[in-house]
């Protein structure tokens, strides 16, 4: 409900404007006296901090919060080790729920695991899938396939392989090549789905 102020002072009227506008909240002022109304929102960060202990305690990472404009809210998270349970995707919606109420702010919400046809977006993504095949998309062309054999904070190297005639012997060798690739030097990198 909203809180009022029986003091219709200029200057108080302007000091509560700012102080409130620096929390995040909306005034509003209709006649006398002056009436304040704090502004509802839900936020991606503030979805990731709810779900945080979470995630951690769960050997689980979130990958992405898209909010539309029409609060839609899709929160994808991925497993460490693993996959992604049914009932990991069942507690969070159930978190949030108990943290932001639909009687207060209305949203739609989904809980869904990172697609694996789908490039990645955080770091701790390259991490799970290290040793495995990827294909990245280099800015300004070209796409190349091949192990992800390192990755820190900065960049990530790609291990690709071919079949060389070595002199003098009759059979041909493997050769590798390491390449290293900056994360904001690529368009997109995913893992290579193999159908067995």
């Amino acid at each position: 409900s909203p809180i009022f102020i029986g003091n219709n002072l200029f200057l108080w009227q302007k000091f509560c404007s700012f102080a409130l506008e620096l929390k995040g909240l909306r005034v509003t002022a209709r006649g006398c006296p002056l009436v304040l109304f704090a502004k509802i929102m839900i936020t991606a960060q503030a979805l990731g901090n709810t779900i945080a202990n979470y995630l951690d305690d769960n050997g689980l990472f979130l990958v992405d919060i898209e909010i539309t404009k029409d609060n839609d809210i899709t929160v994808s998270i991925e497993s460490r080790e693993s996959d992604v349970k049914i009932d990991n995707c069942i507690d969070i919606d159930r978190i949030i729920a108990a943290e932001f109420d639909r009687d207060v702010e209305d949203y739609s919400l989904t809980v869904t695991s990172a697609g694996l046809d789908q490039p990645f977006k955080v770091l701790d993504q390259y991490r799970k899938f290290a040793g495995t095949e990827v294909e990245v998309v280099v800015k300004g062309g070209g796409k190349v396939k091949g192990i992800l054999s390192a990755v820190n904070e900065e960049s990530f190297e790609i291990t690709t392989s071919k079949m060389v005639k070595v002199e003098g012997s009759k059979k041909k060798v493997q050769q590798d090549t390491v390449t290293a690739y900056t994360y904001d030097g690529i368009k997109s990198c995913k893992p290579v789905i193999k159908f067995k």
